[in-house]
């Protein structure tokens, strides 16, 4: 299994938890919780591959259906629709920031392999992180994340852009994008708990 498998496979099991925790919070019924959480889990990806001119990965493969399929059952079983406020808002920023740098990864990897310029790999990256969850935001008529929210789309900025530069310097590899993943996620969680954020004009 290549990292780009691996990446898109912790991003999607990661944002469908957290489509699944936010659908919950605003009281959703059953058919919302699904298209929140695969808006949000595979919403990103969609967009990403119709830019780099691919089939999109949901279309073409059962694996990502399964995934989110999967994700939500487990997710009824375990209750975690049960959980009070404070488990679940700590439930919901970390399968956030999981699922935010597991996708900004995928994202840049996929410019990378697309041949796509420095600008082109950092607006893939971004836009597969935050594509699915600016669309749920918008459906629950809520301010999308990547505007007011604590370094969230800057995370993914970074992460595109430290991932492109591994790949320039010859030293990607499954070790150094867990590192990074590492870094990225530790990051969107330090600028959450210590409320990070860029200045207001």
């Amino acid at each position: 299994m290549t990292p780009l498998e691996i990446a898109d496979i912790i991003g999607i099991i990661s944002f469908a938890l957290s489509g699944f925790l936010i659908a919950v919070h605003y009281k959703l019924d059953i058919l919302g919780v699904f298209i929140s959480a695969f808006l949000t889990a595979l919403g990103g990806g969609m967009i990403r591959d119709v830019i780099a001119n691919k089939t999109p990965y949901v279309l073409s493969d059962n694996l990502p259906i399964i995934l989110v399929s999967s994700t939500l059952f487990l997710s009824f079983i375990f209750k975690l629709h049960k959980t009070t406020d404070l488990e679940g808002k700590t439930w919901f920023i970390i399968s956030d920031a999981i699922g935010l740098v597991s996708f900004a990864i995928t994202g840049a990897l996929i410019g990378i392999k697309a041949d796509f310029n420095f600008l082109g790999v950092l607006m893939l990256a971004f836009l597969t992180a935050v594509g699915g969850g600016t669309i749920r935001d918008i459906l629950i008529n809520k301010v999308p994340s990547i505007l007011v929210s604590e370094f969230y789309g800057t995370v993914a900025i970074i992460v595109g852009l430290i991932t492109y530069f591994l790949h320039l310097g010859g030293i990607s590899s499954i070790v150094t994008l867990t590192i990074t993943f590492i870094f990225g996620v530790t990051l969107r969680l330090l600028a959450f708990y210590k409320t990070w954020s860029l200045p207001k004009l």
